[in-house]
């Protein structure tokens, strides 16, 4: 965002003072450096422009409390078919393998001093515990996410659901995953919305990440999908797609709207 800001500033002044130069030479070197600059403006708005988004949100949104929810999710995928899990809250829904973000104290503190306080839409529980599903005053939602970016002072590994959900639930065997390798995909940050559901606006935020299982966890993978335990399902992209619907067919299974993103 600095670097954007320095280049905009200089091709703003090249481009007013050409003019206010007479010299026709100085005039076209002028200008020929505010088209120059322009370049590496527009590429940086490019790629910056997500932050330029929240920053616009801050703005627009500076009197409002908005909903911020974020959380990671795990694409797992074996001979064609994706890993979903049976939802723990919403039993007869099956998702990906993940959840919300936890919050350390020291993340916890950062979050207090900008105003940002715990959303009560779903009860404060022992599993819900600082979770990162907040109320942040819109001015401060730039700040928000720049603090997240930072990874400072909240949960940076996506181990904890999958050992949770998968080894501690003994639906994997222990043994075969004492760790895992795994590759960050994306961050998706959803635009900015009215939710009905909370009565606020919200912005829902997830980063993907995809497992790479080592040749031994690969074959209990495959074990789990031959073995068809209740508290999974093994879905194609289609499926995912088509929230468990397979046309023709009545349907069996309900997949959540957010499974899509590990596509």
């Amino acid at each position: 965002m600095l670097r954007l800001a320095i280049y905009f500033l200089l091709a703003l002044a090249s481009g007013v003072a050409s003019f206010f130069i007479t010299n026709s030479t100085v005039v076209n070197m002028t200008a020929g450096l505010s088209m120059g600059l322009a370049v590496p403006v527009f590429e940086q708005i490019a790629q910056n422009r997500e932050n330029l988004r929240i920053l616009w949100y801050s703005f627009r949104y500076r009197n409002q409390a908005v909903r911020v929810s974020t959380s990671y999710l795990f694409k797992i995928y074996i001979d064609g078919k994706y890993l979903l899990i049976r939802g723990s809250r919403w039993r007869n829904q099956f998702q990906p393998v993940g959840g919300v973000h936890k919050v350390s104290p020291q993340g916890s503190g950062v979050l207090s001093s900008m105003g940002v306080t715990d959303d009560h839409l779903i009860p404060v529980d022992e599993a819900s515990y600082r979770d990162l599903r907040v109320r942040v005053p819109g001015k401060h939602l730039f700040q928000f996410f720049q603090w997240f970016d930072s990874r400072v002072g909240r949960e940076d590994s996506p181990w904890r659901e999958f050992q949770e959900e998968l080894l501690a639930s003994q639906i994997l065997p222990q043994d075969k995953f004492p760790h895992i390798m795994h590759n960050y995909l994306r961050r998706d940050v959803d635009r900015i919305r009215w939710s009905d559901w909370a009565q606020a606006f919200e912005i829902l935020a997830a980063d993907i990440y995809e497992l790479v299982p080592t040749p031994e966890q690969t074959q209990a993978l495959k074990d789990l999908a031959a073995a068809q335990n209740p508290e999974v399902v093994w879905v194609t992209a289609e499926q995912i797609q088509r929230r468990g619907i397979v046309p023709g067919q009545p349907p069996s299974i309900e997949i959540s709207a957010h499974s899509k993103r590990i596509l």
